[in-house]
């Protein structure tokens, strides 16, 4: 009865000292200089100087549709449905990729903030000198996705657009990210 008594205690008070060791490696060193966190980084790099030309760089909010279109039961019109609307579901920073990489730009998602590190999660690929760019997006178990974009340069908007068949039904995924920054009047792009 005794061992078990203090077993129990030693496991109890371990446990809250482990907690506090934890509690200890989390709190954040002071230094002299200043700090930066991802984010901030982004925004500084958007809002340096740049020279003219055209770019997509920059912070995107996205939003999602996908709609089903297919036959009625028992009928021969179409029917098209709504399955999924998510509106600004997600903020991205795109950015341009180094030279000689095979890929023109990056995506980051930057929906959580202050990481360590954060994943690239997709690429855009330029077709010819038109607006129109291939997205391939990365999934678990490396699973890619390829959406074709267009790019508006007026309103600084990206539409992608995949398509699918399900068995006699046509699934239509669209995204749409706006430019939250740097949103300027005219075309700029960083060297």
């Amino acid at each position: 009865m005794k061992t078990v008594a203090f077993f129990l205690s030693f496991i109890l008070l371990s446990s809250c000292s482990m907690n506090r060791l934890v509690q200890m490696s989390q709190v954040y060193k002071t230094a002299p200089f200043e700090q930066v966190d991802f984010h901030e980084l982004i925004q500084r790099y958007m809002s340096k100087e740049a020279t003219n030309g055209e770019s997509i760089e920059g912070v995107y909010s996205v939003s999602a549709i996908v709609i089903k279109k297919g036959k009625k039961l028992l009928s021969s019109e179409d029917r098209e449905r709504v399955l999924v609307r998510k509106e600004n579901y997600s903020k991205v920073a795109i950015l341009k990729e180094r030279a000689g990489s095979g890929r023109e730009y990056i995506q980051i998602s930057l929906d959580k903030e202050k990481q360590p590190s954060y994943s690239i999660r997709g690429e855009f690929t330029g077709m010819t000198e038109a607006n129109i760019l291939v997205y391939t997006h990365f999934e678990s178990r490396d699973e890619r996705i390829t959406y074709t974009f267009t790019y508006d340069r007026t309103r600084e908007l990206l539409e992608g657009i995949r398509t699918e068949m399900k068995g006699q039904s046509e699934i239509t995924y669209k995204l749409t990210y706006i430019k939250l920054s740097p949103y300027r009047e005219n075309q700029f792009v960083r060297n």
